[in-house]
């Protein structure tokens, strides 16, 4: 029986610092929450079963009886240090052909270049060979940013449904037509390979396959260590509604969408919103489309829908309730509005991204 799960990230020249740190201290906080919890022990003085013997070590924690940590390795096509694109270097603990065995997970980062129309996902095809080859000895495989270019390459995305860093979901998608590509969500899960989007998103990710190896509140302590405002699920947007546009040239247009995002139950119709513009409806309509690219009945909708989408991720609260603390109004109205905004249910949407206990 192995005494932790591997994790083997790949690193290379000019990889996402981030995208491997990121993960890497997720993981090892995990570790640290293990090992307190152990330390503790059950409530009735008794051994937790299923995990590793007492004693073992896992990650620098140790681990007493209970549930099995991790044990993160960096892997290069060759050994030493790897300068990332932050110019911080990172030292592999293994080249490609010194990893063998199996994994339990495979954590593919990637790189950008800068290009002409924006960043451009850097495809290195020793990279690309390698995962290939090494991909089937692992239990899951996962992609940060746009690591999911890596994937794609090798073959290991043709026919799910995955997502990337926006500014490279058209690239990806055009690069392979078998894969069907979602820019919004943060993460995305299709059987054994999951994708997470940019940055920041690297957290997410790894928070969810530590909640799917070890259960919610473990994960949920982890992203209080990391001093996170709140675990994201994966199909909360990459940006929420009143980020998803800079900042107008109209400081009354901002208040205005931060008083929405803030007051969705409240009446947001045209009038209502004119009104507190001190406008009239027409001459409101012109300036809110022009400083926002939308009109406002479309604006709100989108906010309330995002509203409804981490109530059907994060509850189990019934339709009814989430409609009207979403100022929905109805339950069909908000079977139209999800459908519209996302192309399916309620029911659906949930049964994809529900992942709180």
């Amino acid at each position: 029986m192995p005494t932790s799960r591997r994790v083997v990230i790949v690193v290379f020249p000019d990889v996402d610092l981030l995208d491997v740190t990121g993960p890497a201290e997720v993981f090892a906080l995990a570790n640290r929450e293990i090992a307190a919890l152990e330390d503790a022990g059950p409530p009735d003085g008794g051994r937790v079963d299923g995990g590793p013997q007492d004693g073992d070590r896992v990650g620098g924690g140790r681990v007493d009886g209970g549930r099995m940590g991790y044990r993160v390795q960096l892997a290069g096509p060759a050994g030493g240090a790897v300068t990332t694109s932050a110019g911080v270097r990172l030292l592999a603990d293994l080249t490609f052909a010194e990893v063998g065995g199996v994994l339990d997970t495979l954590l593919v980062p990637g790189a950008v270049d800068a290009g002409p129309g924006g960043p451009v996902a850097r495809i290195d095809r020793e990279v690309v060979e390698w995962v290939r080859a090494t991909a089937p000895q692992a239990r899951r495989v996962a992609s940060v940013c746009v690591g999911a270019h890596l994937l794609a390459a090798a073959g290991l995305l043709d026919g799910r449904t995955v997502t990337t860093h926006w500014s490279t979901a058209a690239q990806l998608a055009a690069d392979h037509p078998a894969v069907t590509v979602d820019p919004d969500p943060i993460f995305l899960r299709s059987g054994n390979v999951w994708t997470g989007a940019g940055i920041s998103a690297c957290m997410d990710l790894a928070l969810a396959l530590v909640a799917e190896d070890l259960g919610e509140e473990l994960a949920l302590a982890v992203a209080r260590q990391l001093v996170m405002y709140l675990k994201r699920q994966g199909g909360q947007s990459q940006f929420s509604v009143p980020l998803s546009r800079p900042p107008t040239a109209r400081r009354d247009i901002d208040e205005l969408r931060m008083f929405i995002a803030d007051h969705l139950d409240a009446d947001l119709s045209a009038p209502a919103l004119a009104r507190r513009m001190h406008l009239s409806e027409r001459h409101f309509a012109r300036v809110f489309r022009q400083e926002t690219g939308t009109g406002a009945a479309s604006y709100v909708e989108a906010a309330r829908v995002e509203a409804v989408r981490r109530l059907l991720e994060s509850t189990d609260q019934p339709l009814e309730q989430v409609a009207a603390a979403c100022g929905i109004g109805s339950v069909e109205t908000l079977h139209r509005a999800l459908r519209r905004r996302t192309g399916t249910s309620p029911a659906a949407y949930r049964r994809r991204f529900r992942t709180a206990g």
